[in-house]
């Protein structure tokens, strides 16, 4: 009886130890694998956010509609370097110090865990390809492919180059003066667009989406799950792309932005200071004087569509290949752009046009009973939560340190309300925080505007100094640093 008892205890702790193993192997093996779609400058001009009706998304449309959907979603900051470095670390511009396209964050911060540092430490393998971080960093991957998007298919930025090729007429396309050369005297501008004479495969983008639709087609040999983020360049400046997507939208038909002549009229020198600034595109008097408002506009759109046939691939390569049920999909661009709206071209301001961003989370198929998928979410989020959410859904150690909040509880009850306050921080000593119906936008001077985005979407009336709104007014500025 005795050596009976021992039997069958160790026949207990041997089928205990039998399935304990079989667990883990099958939870290694169902961790999620994340594909990580970054766009640039793209506002909210996409069919699933109704920014502009005549833009055309198939894809993207497509995507929304797998996932959720958050259609109040705003970066840190409104412009390239500073909004990726906040989203890659999980900390805000103001804690990290990074304001400018200049300041590096691996130079400030060299100890600092990025995004996919934290999913190699946890047994991903991670793999980068096209405009992430506002540099390269190769090193923050396990294998990178990284090639020329900005002036794709033009060699070089310099106007003399670019009669290498017969298909590719002299620069600039659209014949414009270069506003930007009081900035950068002798530099040939990027505030250009037309049409290119060349296939998909040519333009940088497509190179990347190529690359990174190969890894979804073929099954690695390493077990591990993949953390995969693939940054598309386009709709930034300068606009071009293939002449099948301008065909897509003619010119004369091309709807522009509604702007009031009196719409600066009620904010300060320094909103008008920013307005009318060039340090990331152009002015708007030199649109219209040289009648290229639709024609810029036009040209915008059809890089969205460029970009939205170049993500269709990547999702055909993901949905037909191995890694089908057990993905991840983000999309996210790092920030909006103005095409006129403010008599503005570019970023860098705090209004809703630069600061509202398309975000999509799609859960893997495996998890999406989990999950509202179909849906979309009002509440105002920050893509400063997308590292801790990305860790609360692949079920990584938390991190508490980060900014910003997980998504999760949005993602499975969309309509919860949270009542946040979202920081855009525009520069140093300029904010704007957002919440469900207001946008509060405080200037380095001390001016301020304040918007009803319940009444006045396209923030049109500065409602700062109405005495109604004081409290509005106080209680915004609370959730604005010091």
């Amino acid at each position: 009886m005795f050596y009976a008892r021992i039997l069958v205890t160790v026949r207990t702790i041997s089928t205990a130890l039998f399935f304990f193993i079989v667990f883990s192997s099958t939870r290694a093996v169902a961790s999620p694998n994340v594909l990580f779609i970054a766009v640039d400058d793209l506002n909210d001009w996409v069919g699933f956010l109704e920014g502009h009706r005549q833009v055309k998304t198939p894809n993207m449309d497509r995507l929304a509609q797998r996932g959720i959907v958050f259609s109040n979603g705003h970066c840190a900051a409104p412009l390239c370097g500073p909004s990726r470095a906040a989203l890659f670390s999980g900390r805000q511009p103001f804690k990290t110090g990074v304001y400018v396209n200049e300041q590096q964050i691996r130079k400030l911060h060299p100890d600092m865990v990025l995004l996919p540092q934290y999913f190699h430490a946890h047994g991903y393998r991670t793999l980068g390809t096209g405009k992430l971080m506002h540099r390269e960093f190769a090193d923050m991957y396990d294998e990178t492919f990284f090639t020329e998007q900005r002036w794709s298919p033009y060699a070089s930025q310099e106007p003399q180059k670019t009669q290498e090729s017969p298909r590719l007429p002299l620069r600039p396309l659209n014949g414009m003066p270069n506003d930007r050369q009081q900035l950068q005297p002798g530099r040939f501008s990027s505030f250009d667009w037309g049409a290119v004479e060349v296939e998909d495969d040519e333009m940088g983008d497509g190179k990347v989406i190529n690359w990174a639709a190969e890894h979804l087609r073929q099954k690695a040999d390493n077990k591990s799950p993949f953390f995969l983020a693939c940054g598309f360049y386009r709709p930034h400046i300068p606009l071009y792309a293939p002449r099948e997507y301008f065909d897509l939208y003619p010119v004369d038909s091309t709807i522009v932005p509604e702007v009031p002549s009196d719409d600066l009229n009620d904010v300060s020198s320094a909103a008008i200071a920013l307005a009318h600034s060039i340090q990331t595109a152009g002015l708007h008097k030199s649109i219209l004087q040289h009648g290229q408002w639709k024609d810029a506009v036009a040209a915008y759109l059809a890089c969205i569509s460029f970009v939205d046939a170049q993500i269709g691939q990547l999702l055909a390569a993901l949905d037909n290949g191995p890694y089908a049920e057990n993905t991840i999909v983000i999309l996210w661009s790092d920030h909006g752009w103005h095409l006129g709206e403010k008599e503005h071209w570019g970023k860098i301001t705090g209004w809703e046009r630069a600061t509202r961003v398309p975000l999509v989370i799609v859960p893997a198929k495996t998890d999406a009973a989990s999950y509202e998928c179909g849906s979309r979410c009002e509440e105002t989020v920050g893509l400063i939560d997308l590292y801790p959410t990305l860790i609360d859904m692949c079920d990584l150690p938390a991190k508490p340190e980060l900014d910003g909040v997980s998504l999760v509880p949005q993602l499975s009850n969309p309509a919860m309300e949270t009542n946040r306050a979202v920081i855009t921080t525009v520069d140093k000593g300029i904010y704007s925080v957002r919440d469900n119906r207001w946008r509060l936008i405080r200037y380095a001077d001390g001016s301020a505007e304040l918007y009803d985005h319940k009444a006045d979407p396209n923030e049109w009336k500065n409602l700062v100094d109405d005495e109604k709104y004081v409290t509005v007014k106080e209680r915004l500025a609370q959730s604005l640093p010091d």
